[in-house]
């Protein structure tokens, strides 16, 4: 057993279980097929669950899965079977909780697209490498508020929107 408690991946589907956001802190699904295969087989058994008010918790392929749904988005945080389940949850509510104030209250798969990069950073100031580092919401939506340009001026969003489309065509264009 380590003595630190370590989360093996974070993940943001949409309501109909497709991929919003996702990172992998180990290689127990070395391919984009497995990690996708994963997502699906997450989303499958949870789906029917009501987990809205709550964290909730399974079992799933020896990990345990900590999840919450919020409108039409499902977080969900992967742990080894050792790992305490409290503290995934508190890890889950964070990010929850800190993607709430980063997107004004407006956790929507729409809002998540378009600010995507910022629940990107705000999963890099939870977990670096497995290893939890924050779970207090205030403090890494803070974090990911100062590394971006959530309090610039207009003209800043609309750059970032700017070079998020042109990302986005960028990764349509590689991918056909």
């Amino acid at each position: 057993m380590e003595l630190c408690p370590c989360v093996k991946n974070i993940l943001l589907l949409d309501f109909e279980g497709k991929r919003v956001a996702a990172k992998y802190f180990c290689d127990d699904w070395p391919t984009n097929g497995a990690k996708e295969a994963f997502e699906k087989a997450v989303f499958n058994k949870t789906q029917k669950t009501n987990a809205r008010s709550e964290v909730e918790v399974t079992m799933l392929e020896n990990d345990i899965v900590v999840y919450k749904f919020v409108q039409d988005l499902h977080f969900f945080i992967t742990g080894g079977e050792e790992e305490n389940e409290v503290i995934l949850a508190t890890v889950l509510q964070g990010f929850v909780d800190a993607v709430g104030l980063l997107l004004r209250g407006n956790v929507e798969k729409r809002e998540a697209l378009e600010y995507l990069d910022l629940i990107l950073l705000c999963i890099d100031e939870i977990v670096d490498g497995g290893i939890i580092l924050e779970t207090d919401a205030n403090i890494i939506a803070g974090k990911v508020a100062s590394h971006s340009t959530v309090a610039d001026g207009l003209s800043e969003q609309t750059f970032s929107q700017a070079l998020a489309t042109a990302r986005e065509h960028l990764a349509r264009s590689l991918l056909k």
